[in-house]
């Protein structure tokens, strides 16, 4: 596997300054793991869970130190966000010039030339020819429920289609189309009304296409009057609900519904945007155009930012001031977005995606032969959004969650940052910077290898 990110070197990154040792009588303690855990304990609220039980000190590309100097390799990238990885260059430069002239000034009150460029931006990016708008938010739920917004007043319709096994964020409206109870929706019902499900193709549960595909019309017969219909949202790649593509036939099926009864297509792709997929967006490996696009994670390099693109005309149906928030599009974070996009091209990162993907999908297939056989049922995704599946065995392909579990805690040991998903919570999904240079990858797929010998050792001797 070749590198075929073009950049300068970075420097090495500074040592830990957390664990340097401080005079006795200063009373100020060196920071540890345990006592950090201990503080998060007592002050941070029980639901905000953290995956690992290790504080970050810095951080460089793809790879990471906690406090108390340990290094690890980072295929998860905060959740998808880090496509250009930790702290890079451009994306860094770019938000301190701005800093030195304005931190905010709400875009609704006073407005600056960041936001407009990263709309321009966003609009040339998006699929489809036909005249662009965007607005920018900061978190990807907020994006969702402004497109939700947005869909209801274009077309006049109260329902949202949305599928099994969708993530589409943790507010109220947002849970109500998340397809997953526990943790997200779980105590914290009734949730708003007008949100219907339909079913996801899977061929763990026997579901084709055609399966789904009917099963959206028996909802149409039975519960979503499709002209009372505002909008379809659907993850091209499901996130949290395992990295499974929607088959392509499934998306243009969905468009050809959506223009039939005059309802919204939106694409969710806060996860699997900005070459994640190895395309600006995952919609486009179908060919399909939506009507809205909701964007987040890795468009900002790291900080916050989210926004929805759409047809122009539909994102104007809402009238001066229904859109918005106070930090909405903040300049610094449109600033490090703008310099994220340019380093996604310069770098030509779309193909370093695909590259990795193929890449993983070999050494995973090797790695689960040799070591797991009969254990690692499915590697699939687009591009480098990849996730490996783990059952007890091929005959029930039942989840094994218990050997996932195991192998994201025996690689953290070693050094390596890995995060589950999936319905069953039985899938390891990979979210590594795209500028990772080959030597990390191999060093974090070595990782891999030993963690799911360890835990098969523990699990099953």
């Amino acid at each position: 596997m070749s590198n075929s990110v073009k950049k300068k070197p970075r420097k090495a990154a500074p040592k830990p300054k957390a664990n340097i040792s401080v005079v006795p009588d200063v009373g100020v303690e060196v920071q540890t793991n345990a006592a950090l855990l201990a503080r998060r304990e007592a002050a941070v609220a029980r639901g905000v869970a953290s995956a690992a039980p290790v504080f970050a000190s810095h951080a460089e590309n793809a790879e990471l130190w906690d406090v108390e100097g340990n290094r690890y390799i980072d295929f998860v990238g905060g959740i998808a966000v880090l496509n250009t990885g930790h702290r890079h260059p451009k994306v860094v430069a770019a938000a301190k010039a701005q800093e030195d002239h304005y931190t905010h000034t709400s875009f609704q009150v006073v407005p600056y030339e960041p936001y407009i460029a990263l709309a321009e931006k966003l609009n040339d990016l998006a699929p489809g020819d036909h005249a662009k708008k965007s607005l920018l938010v900061t978190t990807g739920a907020e994006a969702v429920e402004n497109a939700v917004k947005i869909a209801r007043a274009a077309t006049g319709r109260p329902g949202i289609i949305a599928f099994t096994g969708g993530y589409h964020g943790r507010t109220l409206l947002t849970l109500g189309m998340t397809g997953k109870i526990s943790p997200y929706k779980k105590d914290v019902g009734p949730f708003p009304s007008d949100i219907f499900r339909a079913p996801f193709p899977s061929v763990r549960d026997g579901i084709t296409v055609q399966d789904a595909l009917t099963g959206l019309q028996n909802l149409f017969l039975t519960d979503a009057q499709p002209e009372r219909v505002a909008a379809i949202i659907i993850e091209p790649v499901l996130g949290e609900g395992g990295y499974t593509p929607v088959p392509f036939e499934m998306m243009q099926a969905l468009r050809d519904i959506c223009d039939t009864h005059g309802i919204m297509l939106i694409a969710d792709e806060i996860q699997a945007g900005f070459g994640r997929t190895g395309t600006w967006f995952a919609v486009e490996h179908s060919g399909v155009v939506p009507d809205l696009i909701t964007v987040a994670k890795s468009m900002a390099g790291g900080y916050p930012l989210a926004g929805v693109i759409g047809r122009a005309e539909v994102m104007d149906a809402m009238i001066p001031g229904g859109l918005g928030g106070t930090y909405g599009g903040n300049p610094v974070a449109c600033a490090a977005a703008l310099a994220a996009i340019e380093a996604i091209e310069e770098e030509g990162l779309l193909a370093r995606s695909t590259a990795l993907g193929e890449h993983f999908r070999a050494r995973f297939a090797e790695i689960g032969a040799r070591v797991a056989p009969f254990r690692m049922w499915d590697i699939r995704g687009l591009g480098a959004m990849l996730a490996v599946e783990f059952v007890t065995d091929f005959d029930s392909a039942a989840p094994d969650a218990a050997l996932t579990k195991a192998v994201v805690a025996h690689a953290l040991k070693r050094g390596l940052i890995l995060l589950s998903c999936g319905m069953h919570g039985n899938a390891v999904r990979i979210m590594v910077p795209l500028t990772a240079s080959d030597a990390i990858i191999e060093e974090g797929l070595a990782i891999f290898d030993a963690a799911l010998v360890d835990a098969m050792a523990e699990l099953h001797g």
